[in-house]
């Protein structure tokens, strides 16, 4: 099992939920997370300058099995790419078991 984990724009989460579900990811969980990137200079809106060193971002974290991990990073790369700095992380780790709190079975069809 793999667990990804992915920094996106707030503006891309509709587009990369909807592409998760496409694939067949339809359970994660996320949240909404500030975090410090690498673009150090403010915009200015309407005469007012707003700072970015602060970014708005959507934490995703999804558990697949192993066969899943490819066509879900796909998915969610091609999803929350705009080709601009800041589209944000994407992170696979491995995870060693997974279980079923109501039942208490493991593995991998827990995740089913």
């Amino acid at each position: 099992m793999k667990k990804i984990e992915a920094i996106i724009r707030k503006s891309k989460y509709r587009v990369v939920k909807d592409a998760l579900h496409a694939v067949g990811v339809n359970f994660f969980s996320y949240w909404d997370v500030t975090g410090l990137g690498n673009e150090k200079e403010g915009h200015v809106y309407r005469g007012i300058s707003y700072s970015t060193s602060d970014i708005q971002r959507r934490y995703l974290s999804i558990v697949v099995n192993d066969d899943f991990e490819e066509v879900t990073v796909k998915a969610i790369l091609d999803a929350a790419s705009t080709g601009e700095v800041g589209d944000g992380k994407l992170f696979v780790s491995e995870i060693t078991e997974c279980y079923r709190i109501r039942t208490g079975e493991k593995g991998g069809d827990t995740l089913r």
